[in-house]
């Protein structure tokens, strides 16, 4: 893994390029501290940075930026390509006997690229990737990014040059570069946490969008537009997948899963370095944890962090999980005052703003990971892919539910809801007998939110919101709620099928793996995710939804496979998550450095946030009578990424 900067200027290099270079690519020390490379061709205007973690070929072999062997391609390459081996002995079968230079997936990519094409190679790729790739011949860059959007790749115009880099960081040290909020970002970012799609929180800045390119020639006008191209799409993949149905039963479909999951782990268990496993205990982790076992000759590391707090610990799971399956198990128990010294931390570590709380135990364990090894392989896609999430089942009853009552009835049963706090509701349900923890306050106001949607859209939308208006909580003009509709045609027809997608297209990428992403970067760990594989992906959509959720219950076919390596009782307990008690800590450790974030007097001065609603949050909060800790998490995330930018 690794982390790539650089710089196209079709209209001539500016003076000071080499050092401006430096500077981006030092920027990213954290994901490649074992070696630091630059190349510049000042005549055509292309300057490529790369930050390497070693973890195939570690030898020189393997260094970049890489030039192939016929000259004419330049590479900075992010991430691991995990058909590397296929595709030389394919790449060998057509051309004849190859003068490789190492062992190196770069060299194959850049090589398969020199023979057949940019456009024809991307879509034959399996792994995770971010690419730079310089055309010498044509005199053009190429721009890509990896199917779920595993690795980052931002870019955009400074002056009369296009910069781009693997994080933020790495752009805002050119010269020129314009801090100016993008307000659409903005309201993305304050409705759902993360800055949504192609965009960042710069007006000036994107991202290159999962499974697309884009290409810069030397006659494209400083500033001008750039198309993106795609050369996989989850949406067209999963409709391929539905039209193709798979017709054997859930028996079947287990054995088939099994054997997909068991070479897709395989694939990305290949290091030069030390290997383990993130497992909190989950399905997921357990499942990927139970196949690395059952390919190795050693007992895989696995790493847990757990918390003291009743109610947020699962690393007592983790640890019968490992002992069950002979894993070497590591795990830290933290106290809120370790796990709250990260904090200050975040904003630098995630570059833009980024508030799913979560990213405290990534990070933590994430470090946990890398006092061992250099490589840890997590469980994350499995609630997009088999439907894990309680709102697939949940909100199929739930939409389906409403749409029978008249909506000023769904309005008034929302407004009786949110009458009492959530801890009315968890007292109810203490005594009712419900199990602890379920914090069934939480999810009764969630419901009071989303009860009055006019379609199945927008109650999807609502599920999802943190903020449900941006334009009420921003000042800013143009902060508009932005309408994100990937799905909602199989919204209507199949409301988990459709969530589902959603998630695959905006979740996964927006949040969960932008979360893995850093955290592991941050301590120069590389993270892989072989249920992100495209043949799972593939074959997840193409079984019928009743073998993935049924009633309460989802992921039915994974926990088929599971079962084969590990006992359902030792699984049979309601999702977690993997949670801290952030509403608890805002009440207590937090509380003052949130009061310093939220004063009103800055609120208003810096004239982002209405204040009157913000403060109002913070003081429902406070007193018990709403549980905020969502909403404040965002605000307050936005302000310590402010006050790390310094401005």
């Amino acid at each position: 893994m690794c982390g790539l900067a650089g710089f196209f200027s079709p209209r001539g290099m500016e003076p000071g390029a080499e050092a401006r270079l430096v500077r981006m690519r030092d920027a990213l020390a954290h994901r490649g501290p074992d070696d630091a490379t630059a190349w510049i061709d000042e005549a055509a205007g292309i300057a490529l940075g790369h930050r390497r973690l070693s973890i195939l070929d570690l030898s020189q072999a393997g260094a970049q930026p890489m030039a192939s062997a016929n000259g004419r391609w330049m590479i900075a390459y992010n991430g691991e390509l995990y058909n590397h081996r296929a595709l030389r002995a394919e790449l060998e079968a057509a051309v004849g006997t190859i003068a490789w230079r190492g062992h190196s997936d770069t060299e194959v990519l850049i090589e398969a690229i020199a023979h057949w094409g940019v456009e024809a190679v991307l879509p034959r790729l399996n792994g995770m990737f971010a690419l730079a790739l310089w055309d010498r011949r044509d005199r053009c860059l190429t721009l890509a990014r990896d199917p779920f959007g595993e690795k980052p790749l931002y870019y955009g115009w400074v002056g009369a040059s296009l910069v781009f880099g693997s994080e933020l960081k790495a752009l805002r040290v050119v010269p020129g570069f314009d801090h100016a909020l993008d307000p659409e970002g903005l309201a993305g970012f304050v409705r759902n946490g993360v800055t949504p799609g192609h965009r960042s929180i710069y007006r000036s800045m994107g991202k290159v969008a999962p499974g697309t390119s884009i290409s810069v020639s030397m006659d494209a006008a400083p500033g001008a537009d750039i198309v993106s191209v795609p050369f996989w799409c989850a949406a067209t993949a999963a409709d391929r997948a539905r039209a193709n149905p798979f017709t054997g039963d859930r028996k079947e479909a287990a054995a088939t899963l099994d054997e997909l999951l068991r070479d897709a782990v395989s694939l990305r268990m290949e290091a030069d370095v030390p290997l383990g496993a993130m497992l909190s205990g989950g399905i997921d982790s357990t499942l990927v944890t139970a196949l690395m076992q059952a390919r190795s000759d050693r007992p895989v590391q696995t790493f847990t962090i757990g918390f003291r707090e009743s109610g947020y610990d699962e690393a007592v799971h983790a640890r019968a999980i490992a002992s069950h399956l002979g894993t070497d198990h590591h795990e830290l128990y933290l106290d809120a005052d370790a796990a709250l010294d990260v904090v200050p931390g975040l904003p630098a570590i995630y570059d833009e703003p980024f508030a799913d709380s979560s990213q405290i135990p990534t990070l933590l364990v994430a470090r946990l990971a890398r006092r061992s090894v250099t490589v840890a392989l997590s469980g994350d896609g499995g609630d997009e892919l088999f439907g894990g999430y309680n709102r697939y089942f949940y909100g199929t009853r739930v939409a389906g539910a409403i749409e029978t009552v008249p909506l000023g009835l769904r309005r008034l049963a929302a407004a009786g809801l949110t009458l009492a706090p959530p801890s009315f509701w968890d007292d109810l349900a203490g005594v009712m007998r419900m199990p602890r923890g379920a914090r069934t306050g939480e999810k009764l106001h969630k419901l009071a939110g989303v009860i009055g949607a006019a379609d199945r859209p927008a109650f999807h939308q609502a599920l999802l919101s943190i903020w449900p208006d941006a334009a009420h909580v921003l000042t800013q003009p143009g902060a508009s709620r932005i309408n994100v509709d990937s799905g909602a045609g199989l919204l209507a027809q199949d409301f988990a099928a459709g969530a589902m997608l959603h998630d695959t297209l905006h979740y996964l990428p927006d949040d969960i793996l932008t979360k893995v992403d850093r955290a592991t970067m941050s301590v120069s760990l590389e993270g892989r995710v072989p249920l992100l594989d495209t043949r799972v992906f593939d074959f997840a959509w193409s079984l019928p939804m009743a073998m993935k959720v049924q009633g309460n219950q989802g992921k039915l076919v994974l926990k088929d496979v599971l079962d084969r390596y590990v006992p359902r009782a030792m699984m049979e307990r309601p999702k977690q998550g993997f949670a801290v008690p952030v509403g608890q800590w805002l009440r207590t450790r937090l509380r003052d450095w949130g009061e310093a974030l939220l004063d009103p007097r800055r609120l208003r001065e810096e004239g982002i946030f209405n204040a009157p609603v913000v403060r109002r949050a913070w003081d429902e909060h406070q007193s018990g009578r709403r549980n905020h800790d969502a909403r404040l998490w965002t605000v307050l995330m936005f302000q310590a990424w402010r006050d790390e930018q310094g401005r």
